[in-house]
């Protein structure tokens, strides 16, 4: 499950990336040493070519994760297909650069401009006066304020996912002509730019029921270079095709079809040639990397196999021709002739053949995926450690920062993008990343990665080391019950650990400790982390007999009140979730050293938000926001602090960690009602600040994005921050090439 790709902003912190499951970045213009900002982390890779140098016509088939339940951006079970069709079909005012920058959109809007701000703030669009929607009729104040009204908050019947930024808005009217529209807010907004990206037609926001389901599979009316031609859910499928009313540069390709294969299967789809581009996990793109790189100049085929290994037919290993069966037969034949058990030699043919069989797949593999070649980058959305501070022990914010001040962040990061080849460096801020205004890094608000410090902040919230422990009813009868068959998990670790201790010669093996005994992911049986991999050493290495163990692995766990620090880590179990599932292992092992215990419990990835994070029902987890161009608006909701419904429930708008503030609502608050930006940056950072001191969430990395590209298209791949140009996306002429950065991004 992806998490899955960049959103507009509409929708784009309304869903939480689960995977590990959307620039060109040159430096930034007037940067210095002192903006703390900096520079993105790694370059856009999209094959960069001028439209002269790309054939017309052709269809882009693009692997997704879903066909959408509905096309309306702004309703609340829109994903990232809504967003791919919405940007290839729909009005934006704003597009986001390679810098995560808002820039104005020419095809839509000629200038947009602050006009008032006393007494009110008056904002002017000039819109292009080739505009129009696809039904013939000019874009203009008619739509702005249908979405207005739609979007406001102030008619409940209308279905809508948010509200933000629409609901300052006191009135809009038409301007000085037909091509302006003036906007009035009844309070200052900072993210004007954020609204009216996407616009719908008054079609489609004009009525309650429009909206909610005119828009859920059709778009009659759009207005960019591809229209909607079709939602097929029994094909799995999005087509879109080119807009004859599109007044832009006229779209390359005839058709984009965005086809939803699940994530294990889009190695087969590539091998097939049903796909031409899809985002990849690190074991297809190895396998890419691999088909593309040198061929033997006689046969084609790979020189280097998977492992590293001399591939078949490269020297070493026969090569499999035309004459393969034959000679078989001869083996055979030669086998009986020299007294040879006649069965025995029928069964060597067949282990024969079916080696040739599969060699020979291999290589019909190889030489389908030596078409492709694997596109990357860091994706505009970073992963992070949630703390559940609503109940149990990181209701304490000491824990909670303890748990914090355990993590190494950069190995984590080293963990996941190092065999990659993309920079490994740690996320600063919960707010923007790298090279985005708003960044600044706030971690120094918590404090760096400490051990001993983290002990001492468990020691003064009363966890102390070997403390007793009560067992409950139900464990006392669990207890009993495997008294009389299996051991559990942690009797089996103490059996191993005294053996360890009492049977071998005394010397210490680096890296080996029990390993986890697994999941059943249909069931979500639990298990406790013992993988030891944070100490540095390689498995099995030796080191020479009364060397000391790394001084974290002595560490008793803590207890306190009869009960063990033991803490709940939910993580999805699906295809694609491997990086996740790698990066819990070593958090586990770095709490395990400060003496917290972690359960991990893997659930299937359709409940693990809905079920796990959304509810609550999780002490640690693992899941990725998407970054804004806005985040005085879009982060808001993720970071607010909590408060009571109606009904006497909690409402955590999308504050899952439960972890908020009065102090950080008032610096977003002041942050979004200023139109001074550098005060607005400010501001943010200084909420960053406090949203690190509070340990609700810990960022960790960027995500990686692999995309596995047909070698000939163009304008498509990893885009990074920026918002892809769909009119320019095609199919290279013959003898032309694209351009790529010209090192992989390193760290």
């Amino acid at each position: 499950m992806s998490h899955v790709g960049v959103a507009p902003r509409a929708v784009m912190r309304s869903v939480a990336f689960l995977t590990a499951g959307v620039l060109a970045v040159p430096a930034l213009a007037g940067c210095t040493s002192k903006d703390p900002s900096g520079k993105p982390l790694a370059e856009q890779d999209v094959a960069a070519a001028a439209r002269a140098r790309i054939s017309d016509g052709g269809t882009l088939r693009w692997a997704v994760d879903s066909v959408p339940d509905t096309l309306n951006a702004f309703q609340s079970d829109a994903d990232a297909t809504t967003t791919r069709v919405a940007q290839a079909v729909l009005p934006s005012m704003y597009r986001m650069d390679e810098t995560g920058r808002p820039v104005r959109n020419p095809d839509y809007l000629e200038s947009a401009e602050v006009v008032d701000t006393e007494p009110k703030q008056v904002v002017v669009y000039k819109l292009n006066q080739q505009a129009v929607w696809s039904d013939g009729r000019e874009i203009g104040a008619a739509d702005f304020a249908a979405q207005w009204r739609a979007l406001s908050g102030k008619d409940s019947a209308y279905w809508t996912a948010r509200n933000a930024g629409y609901d300052r808005i006191e009135k809009i009217e038409r301007g000085a002509s037909d091509l302006e529209v003036k906007v009035t807010f009844s309070r200052p907004y900072a993210d004007w730019q954020a609204l009216f990206t996407p616009l719908y037609p008054k079609d489609v926001m004009g009525t309650p029921d429009a909206f909610n389901d005119g828009a859920r599979r059709a778009l009659e009316v759009t207005a960019g270079p591809f229209a909607v031609k079709k939602v097929d859910t029994k094909a799995d499928q999005v087509v879109l095709a080119g807009s004859p009313r599109w007044w832009g540069e006229p779209a390359k390709l005839d058709q984009i079809v965005l086809r939803a294969v699940p994530r294990d299967k889009r190695v087969s789809e590539l091998v097939a040639g049903k796909l031409d581009l899809a985002e990849i996990d690190p074991d297809t793109a190895e396998q890419v990397t691999l088909a593309a790189g040198p061929r033997d100049a006689a046969t084609g085929t790979p020189l280097m196999g998977p492992s590293g290994t001399p591939a078949a037919g490269s020297g070493g290993a026969p090569a499999q021709g035309p004459q393969g069966r034959s000679a078989a037969q001869a083996l055979r034949s030669w086998a009986i002739a020299n007294g040879s058990d006649e069965d025995a030699a029928e069964e060597e043919v067949l282990a024969r053949e079916k080696r040739r069989e599969a060699q020979a797949k291999l290589e019909r593999r190889q030489k389908a995926l030596s078409g492709f070649e694997v596109r990357k980058s860091l994706e505009p959305a970073y992963t992070q450690l949630a703390l559940n501070g609503a109940e149990g022990p990181l209701a304490d914010e000491r824990v909670r920062r303890a748990v914090a001040r355990a993590l190494d962040r950069e190995k984590l990061a080293e963990a996941v993008l190092k065999p990659l080849g993309l920079p490994a460096e740690p996320v600063g801020s919960h707010l923007a990343l790298s090279g985005q205004p708003a960044y600044a890094d706030g971690s120094g608000a918590l404090g760096e990665q400490n051990a001993k410090e983290a002990r001492a902040l468990l020691a003064d919230a009363g966890w102390v080391p070997g403390g007793p422990v009560k067992k409950t009813e139900e464990e006392k009868a669990a207890g009993a019950e495997k008294d009389k068959g299996e051991k559990s998990d942690k009797e089996e670790k103490d059996a191993k650990d005294e053996k360890k201790s009492e049977g071998d010669d005394g010397t210490y093996i680096v890296g080996e400790d029990e390993k986890n005994p697994g999941t059943d992911q249909e069931s979500g049986e639990k298990h406790s982390s013992g993988k030891n991999t944070a100490q540095g050493g390689a498995p099995g290495a030796y080191a020479p007999k009364g060397t000391a163990a790394p001084a974290g692995s002595v560490t008793a766990p803590l207890a306190k009140d009869g009960k063990a620090l033991t803490l709940r880590f939910v993580l999805p179990s699906g295809p694609g979730s491997d990086a996740l599932r790698t990066v819990a292992d070593r958090v586990s092992d770095m709490l395990k050293e400060i003496g917290i215990g972690t359960e991990i419990t893997k659930v299937p990835d359709e409940s693990y938000f809905k079920d796990h994070i959304a509810s609550g029902e999780y002490d640690l987890a693992l899941y990725s926001w998407p970054a804004s161009a806005f985040p005085a608006t879009d982060a808001r909701p993720i970071y607010a602090k909590p408060v009571p419904a109606a009904d006497g429930s909690l409402n955590v708008a999308q504050n899952y960690t439960r972890v908020g503030t009065d102090q950080v609502d008032q610096l977003f608050d002041r942050a979004m009602g200023t139109l001074d930006q550098k005060e607005a940056r400010d501001l943010l950072r200084k909420a960053d600040s406090r949203i690190w001191a509070a340990a609700g969430s810990i960022p960790l990395y960027q995500r990686p994005q692999l995309m596995a590209a047909r070698k000939n298209l163009a304008n498509a791949g990893a885009f990074g921050f920026e918002t892809p140009v769909y009119e320019d996306m095609g199919f290279l002429k013959k003898g032309a090439q694209g351009s790529r950065p010209s090192t992989s991004p390193s760290s």
